[in-house]
């Protein structure tokens, strides 16, 4: 800060020891301008000390008394610290007291220091309303899980199906022909007239209708009739036979009579035994004369017609006398490919066993 009172101007001059220092500048050296001019350079507060705030008025310092020149600035860079105020730049304003103004200890802007609300403080979960997120959700509508269906469960073992064979067969037949499901004599085949007939009896039962004999359908079936006599399981199945040919009176022979379609085997005149025998449609006729037994196969399967031929017994050409589970199934609804059907399997098989290869067969009406 420049010391006013020694009249020193920073240029090396110095002005008269003692005189009033009005504020003015020295021009020439030695020359003294007018005192009209104010000294603008003892008007500004020394910069190393904060100017007053801008909106307060500067004291007038041309009316200051020489002597209270120092004093009067030092109050005005007091009043400066005190009131924190930044450097103004205005002068001559009307003298008036401030504003009272927050220093920023005493109120800090409100971005960093703004009074503590609900936002400010540690946020928590707000207590779930009822419509939170939190809420369980309601359960689903019944229709949204469907029932299992009835389907998913096991169905009933079967216990007989097409194809199968067996004593139990030969009971379910006869069972069947006792409530008038089954028109034909018990054979012990599973067949396809089997099969009809167990639909039959499923349907009319509200049974779903599969042909099959299940367990329960069996169940209701064993409720519903009574046990099968022997006559009723093992009807004679023999027609009666026809006079034989007189071919057929000599020797091992298979005498096969179209007429009354059974099949007799005899040794020398006598009738050993007879069975039921089919023979081809007119498209695949069974050959008619006098043949012999040239092949034996117990388990022959035809490769013509991919068919089971079992207890064969050839005697010409593809022909032979055989079991026929659909003979012993469906009866005489249908023929053979030219082949001698036996219906009866017991007593084809006691016949594979006894005729040998070389025995004589007689076709004829």
């Amino acid at each position: 800060m420049v010391d006013t009172d020694s009249g020193w101007d920073g240029r090396g001059g110095r002005g008269r020891r003692g005189a009033r220092d009005t504020g003015g500048t020295w021009g020439v050296r030695g020359a003294r301008a007018p005192d009209a001019l104010p000294d603008r350079r003892v008007a500004a507060p020394d910069r190393g000390v904060a100017a007053p705030d801008s909106r307060v008025a500067a004291p007038d310092l041309r009316a200051a008394l020489p002597g209270r020149r120092v004093a009067a600035v030092s109050v005005v860079a007091l009043a400066a610290l005190a009131t924190g105020c930044e450097p103004g730049t205005a002068t001559g304003a009307p003298e008036a007291s401030p504003p009272v103004r927050p220093t920023q200890a005493a109120a800090p802007s409100p971005t960093r220091t703004a009074p503590v609300t609900e936002d400010a403080k540690p946020r928590t979960a707000p207590p779930p309303g009822p419509s939170a997120s939190t809420t369980p959700p309601a359960p689903a509508p019944a229709t949204a899980r469907p029932a299992p269906e009835p389907s998913t469960a096991p169905p009933p073992r079967v216990l007989m199906r097409t194809g199968s064979e067996s004593d139990r067969v030969r009971e379910l037949q006869a069972r069947l022909r006792q409530i008038g499901h089954f028109g034909r004599n018990p054979t012990g085949y599973y067949g396809s007239v089997t099969a009809d007939a167990v639909r039959s009896f499923q349907a009319k039962r509200s049974r779903p209708v599969t042909g099959s004999t299940d367990e329960v359908t069996w169940q209701r079936l064993l409720a519903m009739t009574r046990v099968p006599k022997a006559a009723e399981l093992r009807p004679p199945t023999e027609r009666p036979l026809a006079a034989p040919d007189e071919r057929c009176l000599k020797g091992r022979v298979l005498c096969i009579s179209k007429n009354s379609r059974t099949l007799a085997w005899m040794i020398d005149g006598k009738v050993v035994s007879a069975m039921d025998v089919r023979f081809g449609s007119e498209y695949t006729p069974t050959r008619e004369g006098v043949f012999e037994v040239f092949w034996k196969s117990r388990d022959h399967v035809s490769t013509l017609y991919d068919t089971p031929m079992p207890y064969a017994l050839f005697f010409s050409g593809g022909q032979a006398v055989h079991y026929s589970a659909d003979f012993a199934a469906n009866g005489y609804g249908g023929a053979s490919h030219g082949c001698v059907n036996v219906r009866d399997k017991k007593k084809v098989a006691a016949l594979f066993d006894q005729v040998r290869t070389g025995d004589k067969v007689v076709v004829y009406w």
